[in-house]
């Protein structure tokens, strides 16, 4: 499986990384990776770039500023309010990409919501995987569960959560002032954004996975959208064979 990473400057001034495997030709799909992720972590390591690819798609996975091969500035001045959306809308743009579908895991699925609520490009087709109602509409829980994790570790209010984090920040080389700031760049997206919404879009969620709230309550509150669960929690479901096959379904029909 062939992979070529390739970096472009935004108006910034950020080196941000995206990574193209599949089809050159295929239809563009833009793939965006979870928080504290990249890429590399949440599409190539569990397989599922490798049977996206079978499908003819021209696959396009940009890493966050703050994550993986990107930049990632400590400081809070590159981080405004949904600059990762504004990433990605600039990263169409470079690429003259603008007939494409659209995939998210986690953060990667609410950024994909952001850029259809911003509307300044419009997927044929959405999967969002690992993803609920609250986790859209209300993002202010995520992010404190997550600020606490980063900034107390062990003496964070959920002390395993914290360990875990500080953890995969240690093992992934990452800042936690970059990851802090990430944080702070999140939106809601309001009820009745969500409804206005008329993509096709398809959610798919592990069972035991309510980190992000409920994703029936998601499937429902957008416009056209319908619900998958397959087997796993949070961090489990990318890895299995049901969320590769319903993703690779999804890639062969839409």
């Amino acid at each position: 499986m062939d992979y070529t990473t390739f970096r472009f400057k935004t108006s910034d001034g950020l080196n941000l990384a995206w990574t193209e495997a599949g089809a050159p030709s295929g239809r563009p799909t833009l793939i965006l990776h979870g928080f504290l992720a990249s890429a590399q972590l949440n599409w190539v390591e569990p397989g599922l770039v490798a049977a996206m690819a079978k499908t003819g798609r021209r696959l396009i996975l940009p890493d966050f500023r703050g994550h993986g091969r990107s930049d990632a500035p400590k400081d809070a001045a590159f981080y405004p309010k949904d600059v990762l959306a504004q990433d990605q809308e600039a990263l169409l743009a470079q690429l003259g990409v603008t007939d494409f579908d659209l995939v998210g895991y986690s953060l990667g699925a609410r950024m994909a919501v952001r850029l259809l609520a911003r509307g300044h490009v419009r997927p044929g087709n959405v999967f969002l995987g690992g993803m609920g109602l609250a986790g859209i509409t209300t993002v202010g829980t995520r992010m404190a569960y997550f600020e606490d994790a980063i900034r107390n570790g062990p003496k964070a209010r959920d002390a395993r959560a914290g360990t875990y984090v500080h953890a995969i920040l240690k093992d992934r080389g990452m800042s936690p002032e970059a990851a802090l700031n990430v944080l702070g760049t999140q939106l809601s997206t309001p009820p009745d954004v969500l409804a206005s919404i008329t993509v096709p879009v398809v959610v798919v969620n592990g069972e035991q996975d309510q980190d992000n709230g409920d994703p029936v309550a998601l499937a429902a509150g957008l416009g056209n959208a319908r619900c998958q669960l397959v087997p796993g929690n949070h961090l489990s479901a990318v890895a299995e064979p049901a969320f590769r096959d319903a993703l690779v379904a999804f890639l062969g029909v839409a």
